[in-house]
């Protein structure tokens, strides 16, 4: 201690405590609601587990400036070691407040990655960041930035007045703080064991990932033997049959739909009774998923019939960033109009060179429709009935068809602003899951007003309709919200129903395990087409589903998760962010038992290698595409 207090005078002690400490107790505090709210049931010890690398952190970080202080003592040098002292501690609070609300928004935890993509994409996302932050919440935030600016100096300019800051003797000691500090902070980066991502502190863990982040997919197809690139339908074409019928087909997309809140799966609520009638008389797949929890990547499986790149990039927006010739450009070459409506902005992720992508003709989004006497439902659409009267319009200049339409909702979507049209009613005691089930209730009449439309105009019985959920929403059963990275079932499992008037009457009950891929062999089947130059992976719901076919995902963000479901067995791997999870859905559909600690390593093992695999083989396709 008296080593401590020969290195610095009273007045240079008490300005930088005066700003570390409150700076040690934010950071951990932010660190600790997170932790008692992820890990309820963790007790103190692993509450301790969990806070020991900000511990350490803010430990380092106090010496290094400890000593830094004590080293300068005066001039020019001590100015700039001021300015950096109060620059750096605001970044840190900062980063570490962008992923305390990032955690406690999405249940990920926040990386180097999604910050280089979200400064990337700052047009598009700064009102999801808007919609998040409170006027608490942002009031907080510039009282933390103001007092790190300009509170110690002002304390202590108060305290210390008139009083000259003595020179003590520089200790020997002074110079070893520097690598006391680097100490401490390096051990903060390697705590945590398995849920590393979330147990380092908020800057470390942004720093640690990257240092090995790289711009390019961090795969090597050496180090897998035997992989080869996923199978590229880019030579495909339509053949008629005696069976051909040139029926329209219309998709209708549901946003952030997941299956447990749609009524045909789930009696217990009603909020579809819509989709419930029409269920009993079309194509049902009972146990439908998304392959990748992100309406981007999800689409491209519905449209295109293929994995989409499995990179949180939108390259599907891209030139040549479709592998695969999708079923609006096959269409297209037998004669069909192709249309494409959106009640979101068109510049949301590019979504026009999207559309473009996959062969639509013509593209009408948001910008294009008047929003007179509609509600905004989140930070970037409209409510779905936007679009029916661009559609009423454009289906008379073209109800001589054949034509392919899709209409690209945003209702559902987060961040859940109800539109009344149809009333409110109370689904749920949490207020955010209400607004969601009432939004999905909005659904139901939304697809009811589509097919009416369609009646109305003579084209019903000479149309095919494709109704999906483009991936679930999480609402915490698992720790995640909303859907990039909510593996889980609320995640993945969405709706899908296919309507074809005159078929069906009697309803085609699907069992087995489908996923959006199926979508595009099922709709060629039903127009009597078939498919030469090439093959689709995807099976048609009018036969049989393999019993034992093997479904696999991934979250959006990159290296977060991938998950596999074999009949009624589902891993997940969490690229040692935290431990592996293995369930029996039969047993346990709310994935609450995981069975991994008692299964053996070698099964894990196979398990892993085989997503890995995939994974690999997947983006090699899309690399190999961008050299085309």
């Amino acid at each position: 201690m008296s080593a401590l207090r020969r290195m610095l005078g009273a007045r240079d002690w008490f300005y930088l405590l005066s700003l570390l400490v409150p700076f040690t107790v934010y950071g951990v505090g932010l660190k600790a609601a997170s932790a008692l709210h992820q890990f309820r049931g963790a007790g103190p010890g692993g509450l301790f587990e969990l806070l020991l690398s900000d511990l350490l952190f803010d430990l380092g970080y106090a010496l290094l400036w400890v000593g830094a202080f004590a080293i300068v003592r005066w001039g020019r040098v001590r100015t700039v070691l001021l300015v950096l002292l109060h620059a750096t501690t605001i970044l840190v609070l900062l980063v570490q407040t962008a992923a305390y609300q990032y955690f406690k928004t999405t249940g990920s935890t926040l990386d180097y990655g999604i910050i280089v993509l979200s400064l990337a994409q700052f047009g598009e996302i700064k009102a999801v960041i808007a919609s998040e932050v409170s006027i608490l919440s942002a009031a907080l935030l510039a009282a933390v930035v103001l007092y790190a600016a300009f509170g110690p100096w002002l304390l202590t300019r108060a305290l210390f007045r008139g009083q000259e800051e003595g020179r003590p003797r520089l200790p020997v000691e002074a110079a070893g703080l520097a690598l006391l500090a680097a100490g401490f902070i390096s051990l903060s980066g390697m705590a945590g064991g398995a849920g590393a991502s979330f147990a380092r502190d908020g800057f470390v863990n942004v720093v640690v990932t990257g240092l090995g982040y790289s711009g390019t997919p961090r795969f090597d197809l050496s180090s897998i033997p035997g992989v080869r690139p996923m199978e590229t339908p880019t030579g495909t074409r339509l053949v008629p049959t005696p069976r051909t019928q040139k029926k329209n087909v219309v998709f209708i997309h549901l946003e952030s739909t997941r299956a447990f809140s749609v009524t045909p799966y789930n009696e217990e609520i009603d909020t579809t009774p819509f989709l419930r009638e029409l269920s009993r008389h079309s194509i049902f797949a009972e146990r439908a998923y998304t392959t990748v929890p992100h309406t981007s990547k999800a689409i491209v499986s519905v449209n295109c019939g293929i994995m989409p790149n499995l990179t949180q990039q939108i390259t599907e927006a891209e030139p040549n960033g479709i592998p695969a010739r999708c079923l609006p450009e096959l269409l297209k070459e037998q004669g069909y109009d192709t249309v494409m409506f959106q009640s979101a902005t068109e510049e949301f992720e590019d979504r026009r060179a999207v559309a473009k992508n996959f062969g639509y003709e013509e593209f009408y989004p948001l910008e294009s429709m008047d929003t007179e006497g509609y509600d905004r439902v989140n930070y970037f659409g409209y409510e779905d009935d936007i679009m029916l009267e661009p559609s009423r319009r454009w289906l008379k200049e073209h109800r001589d068809g054949p034509f392919m339409a899709t209409y690209l909702g945003v209702t559902g979507h987060h961040d859940y602003r109800v539109a009344d049209r149809y009333g409110v009613k109370r689904y749920a005691e949490d207020d955010t899951l209400n607004r969601y089930q009432n939004e999905v209730a909005y659904l139901d009449h939304f697809v009811r007003n589509v097919i009416e439309q369609y009646k109305q105009l003579g084209l019903y019985r000479d149309t095919i309709f494709v109704i999906y959920g483009d991936h679930g929403e999480g609402f915490g059963e698992h720790g995640r919200y909303q859907h990039d990275d909510t593996i889980y079932e609320e995640g993945l499992r969405v709706p899908l129903i296919i309507h074809a008037p005159g078929r069906f009457e009697s309803g085609r009950r699907v069992e087995g395990l489908v996923d959006h891929l199926d979508i595009l062999p099922t709709v060629v089947e039903l127009l009597g087409y078939r498919v030469e130059g090439g093959h689709y992976p995807g099976h048609s719901l009018l036969h049989q589903i393999p019993e034992d076919r093997t479904l696999r995902f991934s979250c959006y963000h990159d290296y977060k998760c991938l998950a596999s479901i074999q009949g009624r067995i589902k891993y997940i791997y969490h690229y040692g962010r935290q431990p592996e999870e293995l369930f029996d859905l039969a047993k346990d559909p709310g994935e609450r038992h995981n069975l991994a600690p008692d299964t053996p390593r070698a099964e894990l093992r196979q398990l892993r290698k085989d997503l890995l695999r995939w994974r690999a083989s997947v983006l090699a396709a899309y690399d190999g595409a961008r050299y085309r």
